[in-house]
C-alpha cells in the first residue's frame, strides 16, 4: 500500500511539472492548477495495476543511461551519414531476437528505447515468447547485422542488471491472463 502512495503521488508530481511548462511559467496558480489536473486525471483515468518486482540497481541504471545516450549518438550519426553520402540506401530489414527480461515493465522500457535509437523500430513483440521483431535500417553487410545485435544483446544485459538480477526477482502470483494481482500476494507491500 505504501508502494500505491508513492507511485500515485509520483505521477501526481510529474503530470502537475508537465502542466507547469505546457503554461511556461512557475506560479502559484500554475501550481494549484497542475495539482488539480493531476489529480482529476489520477482519480478519473488511474492506470492499471501493473507488478513490479525486483530492486533498481542505481550503477548498471547508469551505464545503461550512457550506453544509451552513446549509442543515440552512434546511430544518429549512422543515419545521417546515410541520407547525405552519394548512392543508394543501404538493404533494411526485420530482425528477430528473444530477450531474457521477465517483466513486462522492464520488456516495456527496453522496447522504448530500442524504439529511440534511430535506425531501429520494433514492430512486434511476442509477449508471452519474449521475442521482438525490430525493422533495422542498415542491413547491408554482415558487420551492420552484428552491430545490432550486439546493441541489442547489450542493452539487454544491461537492463537484466539494472532492474532483474535473479536474486532480486520473486515475481507474483498471477490469477489469469489479463495480468490480475492474486490479492494474497500482495500483503506486506
Amino acid at each position: 500500500m505504501k508502494r500505491d502512495r508513492l507511485l500515485h503521488l509520483g505521477s501526481l508530481l510529474w503530470l502537475t511539472g508537465v502542466w507547469i511548462l505546457l503554461w511556461g511559467n512557475v506560479s502559484v496558480g500554475n501550481i494549484i492548477g497542475g495539482l488539480a489536473v493531476g489529480s482529476l486525471i489520477t482519480v478519473l483515468m488511474p492506470l492499471p495495476r501493473m507488478p513490479v518486482e525486483g530492486r533498481v540497481h542505481v550503477l548498471p541504471l547508469l551505464h545503461l543511461t550512457v550506453m544509451f545516450a552513446y549509442y543515440s549518438i552512434q546511430s544518429s550519426l549512422q543515419v545521417a551519414w546515410l541520407a547525405l553520402r552519394p548512392g543508394p540506401l543501404p538493404a533494411t530489414g526485420v530482425r528477430r531476437y528473444q530477450l531474457g527480461i521477465k517483466s513486462d515493465l522492464v520488456l516495456t522500457l527496453c522496447v522504448d528505447v530500442l524504439n529511440h535509437i534511430p535506425g531501429t523500430m520494433v514492430l512486434e513483440i511476442d509477449q508471452v515468447k519474449r521475442v521482438v521483431y525490430v525493422h533495422v535500417l542498415d542491413m547491408g553487410s554482415e558487420k551492420a547485422v552484428s552491430h545490432f545485435y550486439h546493441t541489442v544483446a547489450q542493452l539487454e544485459r544491461l537492463f537484466i542488471a539494472a532492474f532483474e538480477r535473479d536474486s532480486d526477482w520473486k515475481p507474483s502470483t498471477w490469477r489469469n491472463r489479463d495480468h490480475e494481482y492474486d490479492d494474497h500476494t500482495q500483503e506486506g507491500n
